[in-house]
Parts: C-alpha cells; sequence; structure tokens
C-alpha cells in the first residue's frame, strides 16, 4: 500500500487538466503513442466537441521513480460549475489534488471553490502553473495569486505545459513525494466505497470503487450496504485505458466490479460494498445526495414513446448519478418527466446525450426552480412547489418563498460597473467587494436562483467580453412578491410556457414572450390572439393574423353588395374554424423564451 498514489486533477474550466492528463499517461506509458489522442480520457463525443469534460474519469498508471515501482490512480474531473458534483465524488476517493491554474489567466471562481471541496476532504494540494510554453503567459503575477490563495511557497509550484510536456516529471515526483499513501488495513472486513458507474450493454452495471479496508476477490459474494442485496464478484479489476482483469484489490486501490446487475436503480454512487461472510460495521460516509437546481419537464414528442423514454433516462442516471427525475404529465404535451438538473449546461448536456445515445427526440419546458408555498390555514407547513402548475391559488397563500444564491464573480476592473448593473436588473444585492490584485475584482452578490436559470451566464460573458468567471453556491430561501404568469394561445393556456415571476418583472417579460412567440408560430387560417395573463387578468397580447384566401377575385365589377356577401361568409368561416382549430407549438417557441435577450 506504501506504493499506491490516489490523486484527481482539479481547476476552472479550460485550463488544461485534459491535456496535463494526456501528457501523464504518454509519460508513464499508459497509452501507447500511436493510440494518443487529445483528451485521450473523455469517451463521449459531446466532450470532444466541446472540449469539455462532463463526466470523471479514473484511470491507472504505473511509474518507477528511484527503482520503486508505483502505482498512481488519476481521476480527471470536470471544470465547470454545474458538473462540481462529479468532482466531490472524485475528491473523496483521493489523497491528493493537482490544483491547476493557467498561466495566462490566473485564478477564477472554479478553482477557489474546487479548492475549498478539496481542503475540506484534507486532501494534499499541488498547485501547477499550467500554459506556460505561451507567450501572454504570466508566471509572476499568477504565482502570487496561489501563494495568497493557498499559502504555499514559491517553490512548491509547479510551471508545467500540458501541450509540450514541461514539467510532467517534476508533477509525477511530486505525487509520489507529497501525496501520502492510503491508510487502511488489507486484513480487515471489505468495505469499499462507489465512487461511479457506467451502464454496458453487454455486461450490465460496472461500478467503480475505491476500497478503503479489506480485500475483494474474485467470485466473492458481496454485499451493498444501501439496497441490502448480495450479488456475486464475477469479474473484479483495475482501470487502465481498457477494463484490466484481477484476481483480488487491495486496500487502498481503486478498481471496479462487473456482478451481473441490470437494474439501474440497484446501484447507488456513494454506497458501501462489503463481503456477505464477514461484513463491515459500518457504511462510509460518502457524499451528501446532490440538490437540482434547476427544474424542467421533458417529455417525448410521441406520446408512445414514453416508456422508451423511462428506460433512457434510467441509463443516463447511471451515468450520471446527479440526473433526478419524476413522472409528470401535462394538459399540452401528455406524459414525461419533471427533471432536477445541476444547471443550465447539465440540463442542455442531458437532452443532447438523449437524442445521440439512445435516439430519443424530446420537448424541454421553460425551465424552473423550486419554491416553498406557506398556506392560510396553517402558515408552518411548507409546500414544495415545482412546477408553476402546482402553485396553490394566491387567495390561500399566506407567502412563498424562493431559493436564493450567493454568487462570486472574477472579472477586470474595467467590467465591474455593467457586471453590477446586470446582477442589480437580476434582482441581485452586491453584498461584497475585493480586488484580488490591481486589475482582478471579485464581486459577491447574493440573488435569487430564478434568475440566473434563464440567460445569466452568457450575459455575463457577453458584458465582460468572456473575462468574467463564475460560481455559487445555494444559501437558503427568502421570500418574494411572485405571481404565476400564464399564456394563451387562441384562448387555450399551455402550462409548458407557465412561469412563477416577480411582480415587478411580470409586464416587461409577458410582452417579449408574447412578442417572441409571435415570430415564431406559423400563421393558420385563422387569428391567432396570444396573451399573457395573471390569474384573469391579460396584461399582454399579440396577435397572429390569419392567411387570408382572396374570395372576391371572381368579382369583377358588379355591385360592392356581391363582394360583402363573399367577405360575410369568409369571416363566419374563419370564426368556426377558430372555435375548433388548435395551434401547434414549435420547439423552437419553448427554447426560445431562454434566450429572450438575443
Amino acid at each position: 500500500m506504501k506504493n499506491i498514489r490516489n490523486f484527481c486533477i482539479i481547476a476552472h474550466i479550460d485550463h488544461g487538466k485534459s491535456t496535463l492528463a494526456d501528457r501523464l499517461l504518454q509519460t508513464t506509458g499508459t497509452i501507447a503513442d500511436r493510440d494518443m489522442q487529445a483528451q485521450a480520457l473523455d469517451d463521449m463525443d459531446i466532450e470532444r466537441e466541446r472540449g469539455i469534460t462532463i463526466k470523471s474519469h479514473a484511470i491507472q498508471m504505473n511509474y518507477t521513480y528511484e527503482g520503486q515501482d508505483y502505482i498512481l490512480n488519476l481521476i480527471d474531473t470536470p471544470g465547470h460549475v454545474d458538473f462540481s458534483y462529479e468532482v466531490s465524488r472524485s475528491i473523496a476517493a483521493c489523497e491528493g489534488a493537482l490544483l491547476i491554474v493557467d498561466a495566462t489567466q490566473g485564478i477564477e471562481a472554479q478553482t477557489i471553490s474546487n479548492l475549498y471541496l478539496a481542503i475540506e476532504h484534507d486532501l494534499e494540494i499541488i498547485p501547477i502553473l499550467n500554459k506556460m510554453d505561451l507567450d501572454s503567459a504570466m508566471p509572476e503575477e499568477v504565482s502570487d495569486q496561489i501563494i495568497d490563495l493557498i499559502g504555499c511557497k514559491l517553490e512548491d509550484i509547479i510551471p508545467a505545459s500540458g501541450k509540450t510536456g514541461l514539467g510532467v516529471n517534476e508533477i509525477l515526483k511530486a505525487v509520489i513525494e507529497r501525496v501520502p499513501a492510503p491508510k487502511g488495513d488489507e486484513d480487515a472486513p471489505l468495505q469499499a466505497m462507489i465512487f461511479d458507474s457506467v451502464f454496458n450493454s453487454f455486461r450490465g452495471i460496472i461500478a467503480y470503487y475505491r476500497i478503503l479496508n479489506g480485500t475483494l476477490n474474485k467470485g466473492q459474494k458481496v454485499k451493498f450496504f444501501n439496497t441490502g442485496k448480495s450479488y456475486n464478484a464475477d469479474e473484479i479489476g483495475v482501470l487502465k485505458m481498457d477494463l484490466l482483469p484481477k484476481n483480488s484489490v487491495k486496500a487502498g486501490d481503486v478498481g471496479y466490479i462487473i456482478s451481473g446487475i441490470k437494474q439501474a436503480n440497484e446501484v447507488k454512487v456513494g454506497d458501501t460494498i462489503t463481503g456477505t461472510d464477514n461484513p463491515c460495521l459500518a457504511a462510509v460516509k460518502g457524499f451528501e445526495d446532490v440538490k437540482p437546481m434547476v427544474f424542467a419537464g421533458i417529455y417525448p414528442v410521441d406520446t408512445e414513446d414514453y416508456e422508451e423514454l423511462r428506460y433512457s433516462m434510467e441509463k443516463l442516471q447511471l451515468n450520471d448519478s446527479s440526473l433526478v427525475f419524476e413522472p409528470e404529465s401535462s394538459a399540452a404535451l401528455g406524459f414525461g418527466f419533471r427533471c432536477g438538473f445541476l444547471g443550465m449546461l447539465h440540463m442542455e448536456i442531458i437532452q443532447e446525450r438523449l437524442e445521440r445515445e439512445f435516439n430519443m427526440t424530446v420537448i424541454t419546458t421553460v425551465p424552473n426552480v423550486s419554491y416553498h408555498a406557506f398556506l392560510n390555514k396553517n402558515p408552518d407547513v411548507q409546500m414544495i412547489v415545482n412546477n408553476p402548475s402546482e402553485l396553490p391559488d394566491p387567495g390561500t397563500m399566506a407567502r412563498i418563498e424562493e431559493p436564493y444564491i450567493k454568487a462570486q464573480v472574477i472579472t477586470k476592473s474595467e467590467y465591474v460597473g455593467s457586471i453590477m448593473t446586470l446582477c442589480i436588473e437580476k434582482r441581485g444585492e452586491i453584498s461584497n467587494q475585493v480586488y484580488l490584485t490591481q486589475d482582478r475584482v471579485e464581486l459577491t452578490f447574493e440573488m435569487p436562483l430564478a434568475e440566473i436559470v434563464f440567460d445569466f451566464y452568457d450575459r455575463l460573458k457577453t458584458v465582460s467580453r468572456g473575462y468574467a468567471s463564475f460560481d455559487y453556491h445555494p444559501i437558503g430561501y427568502k421570500e418574494s412578491d411572485l405571481i404565476k404568469m400564464d399564456l394563451l394561445l387562441n384562448a387555450e393556456q399551455v402550462d409548458a410556457l407557465s412561469a412563477l415571476v416577480h411582480r415587478n418583472n411580470a409586464f416587461d417579460l409577458g410582452k417579449r414572450i408574447c412578442l417572441k412567440l409571435k415570430e415564431l408560430i406559423p400563421r393558420q387560417q385563422f387569428e391567432i390572439p396570444i396573451q399573457a395573463a395573471i390569474g384573469a387578468k391579460i396584461i399582454a397580447r399579440e396577435t397572429i393574423k390569419a392567411l387570408r384566401k382572396d374570395v372576391t377575385a371572381k368579382c369583377y365589377g358588379g355591385d360592392i353588395s356581391r363582394k360583402r356577401k363573399l367577405l360575410e361568409k369568409q369571416k363566419v368561416g374563419k370564426k368556426r374554424m377558430r372555435q375548433v382549430g388548435r395551434v401547434e407549438v414549435p420547439q423552437e417557441a419553448f427554447l426560445a423564451v431562454l434566450k429572450l435577450n438575443d
């Protein structure tokens, strides 16, 4: 065990984690040069296309240092705030972390939040200054920022470049010398924590675990703490580029287990594996259950695909345990699921993965957050409202509370004014402003989560020309003056477009949504009114004009009464058509509501 090192890579988005991981794999000979490709650990098409890591990836490397053979278990983690749950799980399985900072950009908001996660778990932090090969690198300035942040010495910071391979041997040396070897007892009862799982259509569910105590042998009968079910360890082994079978995996190591499990709900990330003959007494304290931030309805385009969508979502949940969903139905869209996501990017990725990996074409409703409503009759009992259609009648409600977040924005000082304007427009209140260096400012806001759900991140990047970095965490619920705004198409309510909005924003938002829908809904044979309403009061209206046939074309000359008679006849027909006509809302209309400022 003294020759095992478990460590992960943490950094802000786009600071070069995956590129540096590629160089580590090449240097240790884990991947042959001919098999090498950029982002070697990222196995999803979406990750390669977007150049981001969505899922953390574990891999084992062998390295000889000063005549001794070492086993290095590396976990590459995502950098985006929406996937911080993946980071927290990876950190729980490690003793050390490489903190990577881009020498051209310096410390960003997500770097700080991931660092705090690692410090809470008592990890050994190795600071690395990446992208040193670029002309725009500012090593002295960024080194000072790192020293201020974690209180290390200048010589502890390793200059590196994922592109050229500079500093890779120093990183491996630092991992071996600075990261502590795992603690644990090989002879104690088996105690292993599951930190990830994937679904394989041939082998069933493959669970990845970190053994804290004991030894896991091939063919051994094991039990999962959470579900209480027992299985045979049909195949166990370690994680190389492919799965490498072994006869036993010992304490301190990271490995996988295949036991023929086919049901998605039987494996829970964070669960403990133990032996049935000599079980451990307590489950491992892993990580808390994830709390979704953003809710949206996902519905199949064809109602008959409902069961297939459920099956696809369960498979996806195995791969991404931060996705939560429950069945719901909508008057406009039929049967579907109410899904909880960690943020807007997470929602976008799930939708794209459903389409690519499972061929499911889905409709996504307007995302919102969960609110707490309190009724007049017993004001102490809170009612959780995930969907605007569940909101009780305003007359029976004592108050409604919405979730608030603490947002940290790190930006260049020249953009402070425009970012403050944006945050105040989104009902934010500034609570702190700190100058990290002469031209880098950290702004702290308290603002409602519902306001950042739509387009906040995109607009923040726009006003700061891409320089501002953003991170947030929930701080609880606060009372707000919220009202439900409905959208009516041809006097029929479209519940998928209903939203809970602040009273002051309702008129402006209602008007903008009506204008947007007017552009997107195709014209029909009859006139379609689009209305935004609060209760029975209409606050905004736009009208899509009817496509009209020229019925008077055949009347050339003659009395005007003949033309009038034909126009009256047409008018009656249009009126009748409007009473029975149904308006189909295109999928772009649901998504366009999110991009009202474009």
